[in-house]
């Protein structure tokens, strides 16, 4: 006959957890308890942070590399959490190792996708995923360990001292998510500007690593043989070796693999409140480029190409006054100001580094032509969105040129949206023209005619065309992992008006009395309209701020 045996009552400890003998009173040992799950939450928020930040920047597409950093660390959580069950018995033991493992893996989380990105991103083949995967492995290793941390610590804390479930588990939520409020707030305002992505990561590993231990080696170290002690205390001696190893080297690493991506030519590289910004060549003959977070903005090679395709279409009519959207790189407003009929030409770049850097670079101004110098020319420090809608609402603009990057990148989205359009008929004079630069045909003609559809939805009539000439070996799109064999090898442009569809030609009387365009003739731009006609995509919907179609 079996006896029945009367059910636990509610928080009685389990038959392997006595109560803890701590050095400390039960009072103390809780708040040092909660303390440490505090900054253990900090520093898992950070790791997350990190690992979306550096996959947006490595890799692109933010909203995606979001998107799958969280999913995997939520559900990596919750598997974590489930094994912890098993560690319960030696819950201090556990917990020790557990922080040291998870401040290696998280620490070294960004010098590694940084590392791979660099040195194998354009292997192509079988490995030209490899630094996606790599992130969903971090995500689900950092995702695991964290999951682990909660049942550990409640084991711990419920050792102390036994209180009803329910109390427990409100003080360690409590503890737990004003620690991830600090940690996703230090992240953007102290350790991203501060310290940059690899030092400020393994700065937050360095204090995981000694919160986990001084927590198990001081309060619960009589629950730990001295075999155990003596492991965990080197554990985490190497942990803090290693790291402090990786911070000493970390300037040499970033030059080293800047290197590895650009090349051997870097002489600008300089991370702003915005974006990072890096110059290569201009000197001795050399070809310029300019790259915005790993995307090639400025070739020398061809970006003549490029801005005279964007410019002197949209010139073909009355130019006294021109908006230039972007183009902080002053080459935009080169082409523009060899009009003599220009008085004025307003730029609005969001990024004050890239306008300093067109000014005082010797090599950046002199392809610029040092229009920054010219009085004609006047800067505005602002988003584009935010400029144009607290603009009055005045049609003072002959040309406005939109010289933004593409628009499958996240942060540019809204600078090509239905609303964005609507604003820029605001200030577009009624028989003005628009013309914006939409991005690659050949490689993604469906973002191209999303643009074009969007364009006109706003009431806009338009004129597609597209230009080849675009130099290869860097992504300028939204995706940095594309090696030389994908990336794009034209440029997609759109012209628009308010009052009719407008005819794609060049000003008759040219733009000086110097030579006129070098790439440019109208049978070229009759080429290039046929061209984009021939990729059409009929039927796209619009795209909007709540419902981005990139």
């Amino acid at each position: 006959m079996i006896e029945s045996h009367a059910p636990a009552p509610p928080g009685a400890p389990p038959s392997w957890a006595g109560p803890a003998r701590l050095p400390v009173r039960p009072g103390t040992g809780r708040f040092l308890v909660l303390a440490c799950v505090f900054v253990c939450a900090a520093c898992g928020l950070v790791y997350e942070l990190e690992l979306v930040a550096l996959a947006s920047y490595l890799i692109g597409d933010s909203v995606t590399q979001a998107s799958v950093v969280l999913s995997v660390m939520v559900f990596a959580m919750g598997i974590g959490s489930l094994a912890a069950k098993r560690l319960r018995r030696r819950a201090a033991a556990a917990f020790g190792a557990l922080e040291a493992l998870l401040a290696l893996v998280g620490g070294c989380s960004a010098m590694a996708l940084y590392a791979v990105f660099a040195w194998t991103g354009d292997w192509g083949g079988l490995w030209a995923s490899g630094p996606r995967w790599l992130l969903v492995a971090f995500s689900l290793a950092i995702g695991l360990l964290i999951g682990a941390e909660v049942p550990l610590l409640m084991e711990l804390i419920q050792r102390i001292r036994r209180q009803d479930a329910g109390g427990a588990v409100a003080d360690l939520f409590a503890a737990d998510y004003v620690g991830a409020l600090v940690g996703g707030l230090a992240f953007p305002f102290l350790l991203l500007p501060l310290l940059g992505q690899l030092t400020g990561v393994m700065l937050t590993g360095t204090v995981n690593v000694i919160a986990g231990g001084a927590l198990v080696l001081g309060l619960f170290r009589r629950d730990l043989t001295r075999r155990a002690r003596h492991l965990l205390l080197c554990a985490n001696l190497v942990v803090l070796g290693v790291l402090a190893t990786a911070a000493v080297l970390v300037d040499d690493f970033e030059r080293v693999a800047r290197e590895a991506v650009y090349g051997d030519d870097v002489r600008v590289a300089l991370q702003t409140g915005v974006q990072e910004v890096v110059l290569t060549g201009g000197t001795h003959g050399r070809p310029l480029d300019l790259f915005l977070d790993g995307r090639l903005r400025v070739s020398g090679r061809d970006e003549r190409r490029y801005h005279e395709a964007l410019v002197h279409p949209a010139m073909d009519g009355p130019h006294a006054r021109v908006l230039v959207l972007g183009g902080g790189d002053g080459l935009a407003a080169r082409e523009v100001l060899r009009y003599p009929g220009v008085r004025r030409a307003d730029v609005v770049e969001l990024d004050p580094a890239v306008v300093d850097l067109a000014r005082r670079d010797p090599a950046l101004s002199r392809l610029n032509g040092h229009v920054f110098g010219d009085p004609r020319v006047h800067v505005t420090t602002a988003d584009a969105f935010r400029r144009l809608r607290t603009a009055p609402p005045v049609p003072s603009y002959d040309v406005v040129i939109s010289d933004l990057p593409d628009p499958g990148i996240t942060a540019s989205t809204k600078l090509y949206s239905e609303e964005f359009y609507g604003l820029v008929r605001r200030v577009l004079a009624p028989d003005g023209r628009l013309v914006v630069h939409a991005g690659p045909v050949s490689s993604r003609p469906r973002a191209f005619w999303t643009v074009e559809s969007t364009m006109r939805a706003a009431g806009l009539f338009t004129t597609p065309y597209r230009v080849g000439g675009r130099d290869s070996g860097f992504a300028a799109g939204p995706d940095r992992t594309a090696g030389a064999s994908r990336a794009p090898d034209d440029w997609g442009f759109v012209l628009a008006s308010q009052s009719a569809r407008p005819a794609l030609a060049l000003d008759p009387r040219g733009p000086g009395p110097g030579p006129g365009p070098a790439t440019l003739t109208e049978q070229s731009l009759r080429a290039a309209r046929s061209a984009a006609e021939a990729t059409r995509i009929r039927g796209l919907a619009a795209s909007t701020l709540v419902h981005p179609r990139y």
